[in-house]
């Protein structure tokens, strides 16, 4: 999401925080880079224009100049000037209002925007993350087995979906859906509407007539991420005709530029509620503009990184480990878990996002060979294994491991460096154990910002990390994140990844 962008302004910045000084005219030059990095990342003129001034006031004089950290300095005021893009004045305004039920939810769009999907990801949301009771229906009386779809995903999900009668108009389908949300207690109840191939007056007064009968508390538009510009247009005419509360992004962790999502928040003064990450049903985010500003500039994103892994950590789980690490005892079966888990976060791509100052390694090392194919490679070594020796990895011998590799499919030499990392990680568990609770913390979050000897090429310092996101981590983390080795540490195997072949 938003990597084109993000390494151009990385790159910018870059020039700028070496510089021991800044003169009005580097600010001048590097503001000419940043509004070129936002029209190459499809980000509307008008937009990019008003962007660029309302930075050049508060970034140009004595302020910035004569600041201790003039680089840093410019930076903030971007950050800030994004997340203000992104946000607008209400801090709340990406959340759902959801009271008073059976609240009603109007799902709009174009045909192939992801709708549907959608439609069944937010349900899948409020029913785990909200604990509501939900109900989806399918309006969609044009695409064939739309409505077929929407009830094959419901079943997946275990969500309720209203029973199809064929026959039946969007209107009538939406009023049965009222009177089945009140009858059976349902908190809230979907309206996936039909899509057009373009807006036309046909499509247009469907929605309003179903609109008027159900009177939603959110209308969220689904909009292609794809789309670059054409889905701003598409936001307007939409809100326009039937007046939306909300947008929602798919696709977005496609190739596309994400300068939709600058634009759309600004011109159509609707908050960007949720995005798209994927074609899994628990692939939908909540939009935050400052975690998002924090990524686009390369400043990480540790909240959502720390709400990723609680939601993928269960907590029995999480305690047994927490009590083996605590004891020092760290075997394969440990690392398996801990591969598996970085699986589960998005791999380790997903996770070198959201870390700060990581996205500038990620090249590097990728280069040296640690990628998600290698966790793969490394958990198929591991269930070659017996389950004595995952238990006892210090039996591998000779034999052994020549057994292993070749049930694996790969060379000696590769189970030599899993080993190599057991023991390295294991060794750090004992010494960890040894600190107590305040100390392990301590260590973990050392370890983090680059004070540690972990990662290697280490880490930027605590200037370029938005403190914001530093204490609403904290406060997440509580006692430590069992599932990533104890307390939030970094991704398992980062201090001993091998060469590239």
């Amino acid at each position: 999401m938003f990597e084109n962008l993000s390494d151009r302004l990385s790159g910018v910045f870059d020039k700028l925080t070496k510089q021991g000084a800044l003169s009005d005219e580097d600010v001048s030059v590097a503001l000419r880079e940043v509004r070129v990095a936002l029209l190459e990342a499809d980000v509307s003129l008008p937009v990019a224009r008003e962007f660029i001034k309302a930075i050049q006031e508060k970034a140009t004089g004595q302020a910035v100049t004569k600041s201790v950290t003039p680089g840093q300095q410019v930076v903030k005021i971007v950050h800030d000037e994004l997340v203000h893009f992104l946000a607008g004045d209400d801090a709340n305004a990406g959340e759902l209002k959801i009271d008073s039920p059976p609240a009603p939810i109007l799902m709009v769009g174009l045909q192939g925007s992801g709708k549907t999907t959608t439609t069944a990801k937010l349900a899948k949301r409020l029913k785990e993350k909200n604990k509501k009771k939900v109900l989806m229906a399918s309006l969609d009386t044009n695409r064939p087995a739309a409505m077929e779809q929407l009830a094959i995903l419901g079943g997946q999900i275990g969500v309720d979906t209203l029973p199809i009668i064929k026959g039946e108009n969007a209107v009538a389908i939406a009023k049965r859906a009222k009177q089945q949300a009140t009858l059976g207690g349902y908190d809230v109840y979907m309206l996936d509407t039909a899509g057009r191939l373009s807006i036309d007056d046909e499509l247009m007064a469907e929605v309003e007539a179903v609109r008027d009968v159900a009177t939603p508390r959110e209308t969220m538009l689904v909009v292609d991420g794809l789309t670059g510009q054409d889905a701003v247009h598409t936001a307007e005419n939409f809100d326009e005709r039937i007046g939306i509360s909300g947008v929602a992004l798919t696709r977005m962790d496609g190739d596309g530029r994400g300068g939709a999502a600058l634009s759309m928040r600004y011109v159509t003064g609707k908050p960007i509620k949720f995005v798209g990450l994927g074609e899994k049903m628990d692939a939908l985010e909540e939009f935050h503009p400052e975690r998002i500003a924090g990524r686009i500039l390369g400043m990480g994103d540790i909240v959502s990184l720390v709400e990723k892994a609680q939601e993928t950590i269960e907590a029995e789980q999480a305690e047994r480990m927490m009590k083996r690490f605590k004891k020092g005892q760290f075997n394969m079966n440990d690392l398996k878990s801990q591969l598996e888990q970085m699986q589960k976060m998005g791999g380790m791509e997903g996770v070198m996002g959201m870390m700060p100052g990581m996205k500038k390694m990620a090249g590097k090392i990728e280069d040296a060979g640690f990628d998600d194919k290698m966790i793969k490679r490394q958990i198929a070594l591991i269930q070659s294994m017996t389950k004595m020796e995952r238990a006892n990895p210090q039996i591998m011998q000779a034999s052994r491991k020549k057994r292993v590799a070749k049930g694996a499919g790969q060379d000696v030499s590769d189970l030599n460096r899993l080993l190599k990392m057991q023991r390295q990680m294991g060794d750090m568990m004992k010494k960890m154990g040894k600190m107590g609770k305040g100390g392990m913390m301590k260590q973990a979050m050392n370890g983090m910002f680059g004070k540690g000897p972990q990662v290697p090429g280490g880490m930027p310092d605590m200037g370029d990390i938005d403190e914001k996101q530093l204490q609403e981590a904290a406060k997440k983390m509580g006692g430590g994140l069992p599932g990533l080795g104890g307390g939030l540490q970094l991704p398992p195997g980062l201090s001993g990844f091998g060469k590239k072949k």
